[in-house]
């Protein structure tokens, strides 16, 4: 076995990451060539296989599987050792990803991501709104807000607070359709919601506690489904701290049809000693938890 290049090592974790020769290339701002080249290098200096390729890409061989962890603590180590050069600082700086559900991510994290930017100026923040799970492991962020706690892998799981929900619909719906006194009432109303087979989180899976079947109107995105119900087509469940935003809709059965969830920040346990993720993340959850409830007052 030879002496391996150590920068190989971060080809090396953004294939494993990315399971792509491309992706990892736009991300290292190298061409898919090169990556490969420099895989297999490292591959060469280890003498053993790092990588499968296979129809969806490139999956960790058994033995990088084995190198993953180690990559990934040289690269906090490395982390580490910039944060400890520098020094510590009044303001942050660098680039930080957060990936969060939509509804979050529209409603809650411009305000707060803006604030924590007026704070910071030196500060690059992206917000990566998906309706799904972000993966960490991959590296598709920093950190990630979720409605339920994972319950696997190496994370740091941190509750950030309670959010609700309610039944609403659009003003001229409201009249024109039907009046709705009981939960009972709703069967003789059309309602928007998710697309079955893309509810990612069993916490999301609110119509189905309200015993509705079918959605004739649907959507993986949270804003959309809100627009739908705001130009009269049908009722929905919507965040309490979104309706601000949409003053055309009503709560319908409010004291009957109600939903408490929560919002959990979710990091990589290999960061935990960065200083710089860990400020950021505690200004981050306090900047939530603070817009959650000055929205949702206003309902």
């Amino acid at each position: 076995m030879t002496e391996p290049h150590w920068d190989d090592l971060t080809i090396f974790l953004a294939v494993a990451r990315l399971a792509s020769l491309s992706a990892a290339g736009r991300v290292l701002k190298l061409d898919p060539a090169t990556v490969g080249r420099r895989i297999a290098r490292l591959e060469a200096a280890l003498d053993v296989p790092l990588f499968v390729k296979t129809p969806q890409g490139y999956s960790l061989a058994t033995a990088g599987e084995r190198l993953l962890a180690h990559g990934e603590a040289a690269e906090q180590a490395m982390r580490a050792g910039v944060e400890a050069l520098t020094g510590p600082s009044e303001s942050l700086s660098g680039q930080i990803r957060i990936g969060a559900p939509d509804g979050c991510a529209n409603y809650l994290l411009p305000q707060v991501c803006a604030e924590i930017l007026r704070e910071n100026p030196d500060l690059d923040i992206h917000i990566v709104a998906l309706p799904r799970v972000v993966n960490l492991s991959r590296r598709e962020a920093d950190m990630a807000i979720t409605v339920s706690p994972p319950t696997a892998g190496r994370l740091l799981v941190q509750k950030v607070t309670d959010y609700h929900l309610h039944l609403v619909g659009a003003r001229g719906y409201l009249e024109a359709n039907p009046p709705i006194a009981a939960p009972a009432d709703l069967k003789g109303h059309s309602v928007i919601g998710y697309i079955p087979d893309m509810i990612y989180d069993d916490e999301l899976d609110y119509l189905s506690e309200l015993g509705v079947t079918r959605v004739p109107l649907a959507s993986n995105s949270v804003p959309v489904q809100l627009r739908l119900a705001a130009q009269g087509s049908g009722l929905c469940v919507a965040h309490d701290f979104a309706l601000p935003t949409h003053p055309e809709l009503e709560k319908v059965l409010a004291q009957q049809v109600a939903f408490a969830r929560s919002f959990y920040l979710v990091r990589h346990q290999s960061d935990r000693k960065s200083e710089r993720l860990n400020r950021f993340a505690a200004r981050l959850g306090d900047g939530i938890r603070s817009e959650v409830a000055r929205l949702e007052r206003l309902t």
